[in-house]
């Protein structure tokens, strides 16, 4: 540490799912280096072992309440490749629905309750806007919180029809969903969702959902927030112009997406592309890339990078060197990012992709992404209901296999999910997860390489002696951590 640098441990967070602690660096009031640690420890991947591979799909979703869907659809498409099995049409329309219904409560819950609120703080009185920020958005009074938590109730049943209850539900299955719908609950179902596009287009948007998911340009955004000032993303929008969010928060801009949205087609798996991005060109996804670093968690038995089938998750408290429970997944022995900004880049949303060209990953486009992304799910739902069949089946069964393994991805809220089951004689030998901000919020690797996070908050102004922490709760929430899930 030089002369004049200073540390200071940030911690816990507040709005953030889960604990989280951030030590950071500073010299002349700018973060110089930034370590993140997860500072729990919770061992589902050895609750799993010796069970039945089937009970993955009781276990996992309790990483989480949050999350539990996507843990569960994880569990089940694991599952369903080591069964060698597909899902049905209704089931594989059925689990989207499902999922989708939790990441846009996901998304819509970040904006209006863990993210928006920080701009009601005294750290901006003296901006023209914080009186209209404070009222609208501050924690728990705010107008906001008032109009949004009855239509994210509302929109909640989705789940309940389609999947008996959230979270937790048992009903996502590896052939499929075990709840079939009637005619009445279908038509129940276009309800909802035709509400919550109300919700959307008044009161987040003041818009059309196919307007603003045509907005192609940073100028049009612009241009639009302008024009629909009445609506709580035009507020954002003028709010982040005034903050600088757009230079906040840059991270390694290396994206990857799993694919979000199965199709059935063998040409088009995904509604929503799987790949990566790499200095600045789009590639292939290869799942045999991911590698899981320990060299600076609190684990053992390990003593080089391992593909999660060759890994494992064992506990000690007492590795020197080490300063976080979380493990460090690399792609290709690099740094990735994960999350809404991710899957809009990598499927080729022509906002992202200039969003990211100008100023890479940040506060402003991870926030811009995930609103965008409410508005082309929305509509792909209202189509997943129509093509519902009345009367068909919606699951498969399959017989488990003595030996085998499996793989289950898929595109949670905050980014890649993957579960990773090898069977031996009929029991779970090895269960292995890597989640969304496992890989946001990893830790150093063997080489030194800071994490997502700890390579995002570097240059950030934080006055003297770090005083000003605003800007690194911006940062953090940005990616919408879900820390219970990181280190499950």
């Amino acid at each position: 540490m030089a002369g004049n640098s200073t540390r200071r441990i940030l911690g816990p967070f507040n709005r953030v799912e889960g604990d989280l602690e951030v030590q950071v660096e500073i010299d002349e009031g700018r973060i110089e280096s930034a370590w993140v640690n997860s500072p729990l420890y919770r061992g589902f991947e050895q609750i799993l072992v010796g069970k039945d591979p089937r009970d993955a799909l009781v276990i996992t979703p309790r990483i989480c309440g949050i999350c539990s869907v996507s843990q569960s659809v994880a569990a089940a498409r694991a599952l369903a490749d080591a069964q060698g099995i597909e899902q049905t049409p209704n089931g594989l329309l059925a689990t989207n629905l499902i999922l989708a219904c939790e990441n846009v409560a996901d998304h819509l819950s970040h904006f209006y309750l863990f993210f928006m609120p920080d701009f009601a703080r005294s750290d901006y009185a003296e901006h023209a806007w914080h009186r209209d920020a404070a009222e609208r958005f501050v924690a728990q009074k705010g107008s906001a919180s008032r109009d949004m938590l009855p239509a994210r109730s509302e929109w909640m049943h989705i789940t309940g029809l389609l999947a008996g209850k959230w979270p937790h539900s048992l009903a996502l299955q590896p052939g499929g969903t075990t709840r079939a719908i009637e005619p009445r609950e279908k038509l129940r179902l276009q309800s909802i969702v035709a509400g919550f596009r109300r919700f959307l287009e008044t009161t987040l948007f003041a818009d059309k959902l196919e307007n603003v998911a045509a907005i192609a340009t940073e100028d049009e955004l612009m241009a639009w927030a302008g024009q629909h000032a009445g609506g709580d993303f035009a507020h954002f929008v003028r709010i982040a112009a005034s903050a600088g969010l757009a230079k906040l928060g840059r991270a390694t801009d290396h994206f990857m997406s799993y694919g979000a949205y199965a199709t059935g087609h063998p040409n088009e798996t995904h509604r929503f592309e799987s790949g990566i991005w790499f200095d600045g060109r789009r590639e292939s996804f290869e799942q045999r890339a991911i590698t899981e670093d320990i060299s600076h968690a609190w684990m053992h038995a390990q003593r080089t990078p391992k593909h999660p089938f060759d890994g494992s998750t064992l506990p000690d408290a007492d590795i020197a060197d080490a300063y976080s429970w979380c493990k460090a997944p690399r792609y290709n022995g690099r740094v990735f990012e994960v999350g809404a900004v991710a899957r809009q880049l990598i499927d080729g949303h022509p906002l992202i992709a200039e969003l990211v060209t100008n100023g890479g990953g940040n506060v402003f486009s991870r926030v811009v992404a995930r609103l965008l992304e409410l508005a082309r799910v929305v509509p792909m739902m209202e189509g997943w209901i129509k093509a519902i069949a009345i009367g068909e089946t919606f699951c498969n069964q399959g017989k488990l296999p003595k030996d085998g393994e499996g793989v289950g991805l898929v595109e949670a809220a905050r980014g890649s999910l993957g579960h990773w089951l090898q069977i031996k004689h009929g029991r779970i030998l090895n269960y292995q997860i890597v989640a969304p901000t496992t890989w946001n919020f990893s830790p150093r690797d063997q080489d030194d390489v800071p994490g997502a996070l700890e390579q995002a908050l570097i240059g950030t102004e934080v006055g003297d002696n770090g005083k000003q922490t605003v800007s690194i709760q911006h940062i953090v929430r940005s990616f919408d951590p879900c820390m219970v899930c990181t280190v499950h």
